[in-house]
């Protein structure tokens, strides 16, 4: 059965600052509401919100080290020295690596490389063999991107082969920071930039901006690599505030006019060439396939030397010629396809495993191992059994002789404390308050369950363990109008910090027409009617709730929370509510 959530409609703002925002912008007050919620509480703010201006980027130089990391990249370029771009096998990493690289071809300097560490083989973040390859092709300086804020002695090691670093990271230091050339991350401690929420790829583009800004370059010719940055920011979830809404915003409009050769591809392969794209689409379309092929093992399609498959989607979004695009995308699209059944088998697996243990069962948290199990969807699985069993879940799998894991949190309770508190029989962690990666030797599984078990039980609040769904203000049906959806699509782009607003309506009847949908018609449809409310039905999608299909057919009462988003129909484009979650009334 699925889990009863808790039902919480927020606080709403001070009426009179909401009225007269709401007069101001002549927008309908649930809206101007909406902008209070978020801190948004006067006129001026609320038009900075609606309208972002690259001008108001911030200035790059503001972060620590950036003066010394342009300094080095002109000695680069001036002395014609090997440049390597490195990042991680992720989305982050890999547009990033992109977007930098090709900023360095497109000023000129074409003595280059970029690199992507093999998941499997070599791991997350900047490793030796990376080093090696660098020092034996002449490399002088790495470009580490999304990764290297912990890699002392890795840098170290680099410097004794010759090579310098430049480091552009976003996640949190140790507290020993790389001797590096210069360390770019706006999470140091010491570092006084003014959003430290930006993405991998962010704290790259920040450095183009710097060279650029340095040598009058016009930002019209950094632009054209937004659309990199926004899957970056899109989709390592990062918050959808200050910088990154700006960046974000201008990113989605070149993702949607022109969009370069790689991306184009992917588009193309996800079928939203029609459509405008949006943060959405980048998340659940767009990213997971650049991600896929980071997951996937080479060796299952080629030969073992054959490069990384992120090394393969860097190729893809560096790519210029369309035909070569294509032929890229089709490769990651299968990949894609290759890694979904492989998570939807092992999910089952996971689930079943779960389901058949009742001790397990009845724990607040949950850790699963499996020595076959895939190392590059484990994070997707244990989010998976989150959505079935709402608590803290660890999944691991064994890799290289070690048990290495992904962790996934909920809403209010700290992960990485929790994985911290074992953090002497691991051999690595990282990660933040909601996810987590980890390894740790076979012979510590056992001791590794029973501690972060423990730790579970005696800190987690049990009401935590109650999923809630939080709307953020009640509205009814007649309020919902073309001019209403189209100032709501003004708080675009969505994401964390700004997040897409759920609205809570009471007493909807289905107009007749609700039918289970899907290939296990486990999705419910319905054409709703509010109770004493003169609007049309209006069309609404429920998806995993076909459990209510028999109490919403008989005409009887419900209660729902949702979404308004726009629905793409064979051509037709049509409001629909996606609801999140529904409640029988009385």
């Amino acid at each position: 059965m699925p889990i009863q959530k808790k039902w919480v409609v927020k606080p709403q703002g001070n009426s009179l600052t909401v009225e007269h925002i709401a007069t101001s912008l002549r927008i309908a007050p649930v809206l101007a509401n909406l902008l209070v919620q978020r801190g948004i509480d006067t006129v001026d703010k609320a038009k900075k919100f609606f309208n972002p201006r690259l001008e108001d980027l911030h200035n790059p130089f503001l972060m620590k080290d950036m003066d010394r990391a342009v300094e080095r990249v002109e000695e680069a370029v001036a002395k014609n020295q090997k440049i390597m771009v490195y990042g991680d096998y992720d989305v982050d990493g890999t547009t990033a690596v992109a977007l930098v690289y090709k900023f360095l071809r497109h000023i000129g300097h074409n003595n280059l490389m970029f690199y992507i560490p093999d998941r499997y083989t070599e791991g997350y973040g900047i490793s030796k063999r990376g080093i090696d390859i660098a020092a034996k092709r002449g490399v002088k300086l790495i470009i580490a991107l999304d990764c290297g804020i912990k890699a002392v002695e890795k840098v170290d090691y680099a410097k004794q082969r010759g090579v310098d670093f430049i480091i552009c990271d976003h996640h949190l230091p140790a507290e020993e920071i790389p001797r590096a050339v210069a360390v770019l991350d706006p999470k140091r401690t010491d570092c006084t930039y003014p959003f430290d929420e930006l993405s991998g790829c962010g704290v790259g583009f920040k450095l183009v901006h710097a060279y650029a800004t340095k040598h009058n370059i016009p930002f019209s010719e950094i632009e054209q690599f937004l659309d990199l940055l926004v899957v970056s920011i899109a989709s390592d979830i990062v918050a959808l505030t200050d910088e990154n809404r700006i960046l974000a915003h201008y990113g989605l409009k070149i993702l949607n006019s022109s969009p370069s050769e790689g991306l184009s591809s992917i588009i193309r392969v996800c079928g939203l060439e029609e459509q405008d794209i949006t943060i959405d689409d980048i998340v659940f379309k767009i990213g997971p396939r650049i991600n896929a092929a980071g997951r996937m093992r080479m060796e299952d399609y080629e030969d073992e030397n054959a490069p990384s498959g992120g090394y393969k989607v860097v190729r893809l979004l560096v790519e210029g010629n369309e035909e070569a695009a294509r032929e890229f995308g089709d490769d990651i699209d299968s990949f894609n396809q290759d890694r979904k059944n492989i998570d939807r088998s092992v999910t089952q697996e996971a689930l079943d495993f779960v389901k058949n243990n009742t001790e397990l069962r009845n724990q607040k948290s949950t850790v699963i191992f499996n020595p076959k199990w895939m190392k590059g969807i484990v994070g997707i699985v244990a989010s998976r059994l989150i959505e079935t069993y709402y608590r803290p879940t660890v999944v691991l799998t064994q890799s290289n002789g070690f048990v290495t894991g992904s962790a996934r949190s909920i809403p209010g309770f700290d992960l990485y404390q929790a994985v911290e508190s074992c953090s002497d029989i691991l051999e690595n962690f990282g990660g933040h308050m909601y996810a987590a990666g980890l390894t740790m030797r076979p012979e510590n599984v056992e001791e590794f369950k029973r501690r972060f078990n423990a730790y579970v039980e005696e800190n987690i609040d049990p009401q935590i363990l109650i999923p809630q769904v939080e709307a953020d203000s009640m509205l009814s049906f007649n309020d919902i109008t073309p001019r209403f959806f189209a100032d709501l699509n003004r708080f675009q782009p969505f994401g964390p910090g700004n997040t897409m607003p759920i609205f809570a309506t009471e007493g909807c009847v289905d107009a007749g027409k609700a039918k289970r949908v899907g290939a296990d018609l486990e999705h419910l449809r319905i054409d709703l009617l509010q109770r004493n409310q003169s609007t049309e039905s209006i069309q609404a999608i429920a998806f995993q709730q076909s459990q209510h299909y028999e109490w919403v057919r008989s005409g009887r009462p419900i209660d729902i929370c949702y979404q308004i988003v726009e629905n793409h129909y064979r051509g037709k484009v049509s409001l629909q509510l996606r609801i999140k979650d529904i409640k029988t009334a009385h």
